[in-house]
């Protein structure tokens, strides 16, 4: 087996627009998957690691990791898996397979998880490798072109209506209606609840309702806070911005969830009194495993669950970052090869 060239988009500095680039495979592990890129979307998570503002990136970097894309090579040892099916990876490409995380089935609490763009090159390519295990099938009724964005926006709000057991009878909160908060709204709907979006824009109003929001609330107007106090069972927080916690905290009913999956990065003052008074808790979470993604597409297509996107060619890469980074996305942006 011979070494691989992939060509890709990498930002060689901080700062710097990404540019051609080209890179070397060695030949395909036992349990690896080699994938030709169709489709990646361009996840806040992709700006971050750009700008290095988690103090964790490796330049050159090609970023992207809402990958979907078609089978092209497989290591002798792949499970479930034949030459030209279509499949999805997210953020994480390989777990160890041993730990009692793995074994316990929550592959992405895995210590050693390999992150598709942390210390190795992501999507933004012709092609990308991964273990198996995270190349993750995608139903045939589900449209290619729309389907990245559930691989890292989707299943990061997925997961929390798993594991924090919301039931379809349940009155929920989405904070912020952007790439991750749209699609909480679409799962929430379907799942049942009675949903409350928190947006202080406006324009969205319209779009916010159509994607299955009940009700929208203006954070930053008090009496409207005031009039939800006590109502909701759980509020998922999708922004990466300080907010005024209290506030949330005091919308929940007793024995309420507030959920994290945007990542604030500023500490947050919250008192123990307006915890302990409703039994309330703060939650968080990362993506989610193999399984749970599975269990995510086959919701999707019964639902007909898809993001809401626009589409860039793959060479227009940094227009669609420009797009992205300056708020005017609705709601996610995918790069086609």
């Amino acid at each position: 087996m011979s070494k691989k060239t992939v060509n890709a988009w990498a930002i060689k500095e901080k700062g710097k627009a990404l540019e051609p680039f080209s890179y070397e495979l060695p030949p395909i592990g036992l349990e690896q998957v080699d994938i030709k890129v169709l489709y990646c979307g361009i996840c806040h998570s992709d700006l971050s690691m750009i700008q290095n503002d988690w103090g964790n990136t490796t330049y050159p970097l090609v970023p992207g990791h809402e990958i979907v894309g078609e089978v092209i090579e497989l290591g002798s040892q792949v499970k479930n898996l034949k030459v030209g099916d279509k499949v999805g990876l997210g953020w994480m490409s390989a777990s160890c397979m041993h730990c009692d995380q793995c074994m316990r089935g929550s592959h992405n609490l895995c210590s050693s998880v390999e992150q598709t763009i942390v210390g190795r090159h992501g999507g933004f390519a012709d092609m990308v490798r991964c273990h198996w295990s995270w190349a993750i099938p995608i139903p045939k009724k589900l449209d290619l072109s729309k389907a990245g964005p559930l691989f890292c926006g989707g299943i990061t709000v997925f997961n929390p209506i798993d594991m924090v057991n919301v039931k379809p009878t349940a009155k929920v909160g989405v904070i912020g209606i952007g790439g991750l908060g749209h699609l909480a709204l679409k799962f929430l709907k379907s799942w049942g609840c009675e949903v409350t979006a928190f947006s202080s824009n406006a324009g969205k109003s319209e779009e916010i309702k159509e994607m299955g929001a009940h009700h929208i609330v203006d954070s930053r107007d008090s009496k409207a806070m005031v009039q939800i106090k006590g109502s909701l069972d759980f509020i998922l927080n999708t922004t990466n911005v300080s907010l005024d916690w209290n506030s949330y905290i005091q919308a929940l009913a007793p024995k309420g969830t507030l959920h994290h999956v945007g990542a604030v990065l500023e500490p947050m003052p919250i008192g123990a009194f307006s915890l302990i008074g409703g039994e309330k808790k703060i939650s968080g979470s990362p993506l989610g495993s193999p399984a749970l993604n599975r269990l995510m597409l086959d919701f999707c297509e019964r639902h007909n669950i898809l993001p809401t996107v626009e589409e860039f060619p793959m060479e227009d890469v940094n227009k669609a970052i420009e797009h992205l980074h300056s708020g005017k996305a609705r709601y996610r942006v995918v790069l086609k090869n």
